[in-house]
């Protein structure tokens, strides 16, 4: 006796909200999760970090002034590093990067080598050195440390490094057979340095230290 095989149902239909629900009829505007494209996700238009991974967006959270001064004293001296010695370019989010067909990521600081700088007007295509800044969130947390892991190696990123200020952490992975490896796990007391970029690295202590500036200013 054959089974009718039921498909899901989308709902499609604008329905009005009422107060305190979400404005529907605005969303059913844009595409489905799992059908957005690649031209759909960079039309979007807002000051949200936005991600794209597989047909499906993903808004990350914003992030502390923490985190933002920990990412500005990272980029500081690797830009300085990467002028001084002509190596290519340094950037930083809001910026998309594209890892491979339909994923976008957006990391905290991206690093191109010259060859790979491109015309600044088009959406970058991969990275050679990515740097995340975990948020505190379980979801941010495997997010960095697993998910974009695996998405970062897979797109052929030679290096990849998460700075963890929850486990006071800065971990260096380098891309061997298409997998990371890891190369440093570094605390407070330690440095951390760059396999791609020698010469470049990184105190801990004065890293995380960056974080705590405000708290210092009149």
């Amino acid at each position: 006796m054959s089974t009718l095989r039921q498909e899901p149902v989308v709902e499609t239909t604008p329905r009005r909200g009422g107060d305190g629900e979400p404005a529907w009829d605005v969303a059913l505007l844009f595409p489905l999760q799992g059908r957005w494209s690649e031209a759909d996700y960079l039309a979007i238009d807002t000051n949200r970090m936005v991600e794209l991974a597989d047909g499906r967006l993903e808004v990350l959270s914003m992030p502390t002034l923490y985190h933002q001064l920990l990412v500005q004293y990272f980029v500081i001296r690797l830009d300085s590093h990467v002028v001084e010695r002509r190596l290519g370019q340094v950037a930083f989010a809001p910026l998309p990067v594209r890892l491979f067909p339909g994923t976008f990521r957006e990391p905290d600081i991206v690093f191109l080598r010259r060859e790979r700088v491109g015309n600044p007007h088009d959406p970058v295509n991969g990275a050679d050195l990515v740097v995340e800044v975990v948020s505190d969130g379980s979801e941010d947390r495997r997010r960095d440390l697993v998910i974009k892991r695996n998405e970062y190696a897979r797109a052929g990123i030679a290096e990849y490094w998460i700075v963890d200020p929850q486990g006071q952490c800065v971990l260096v992975l380098v891309l061997e057979a298409g997998e990371y490896r890891v190369h440093q796990e570094c605390r407070p007391g330690g440095s951390a340095a760059s396999v791609l970029l020698p010469g470049f690295q990184i105190s801990v202590d004065e890293l995380f230290a960056a974080g705590s500036k405000s708290t210092e200013r009149p």
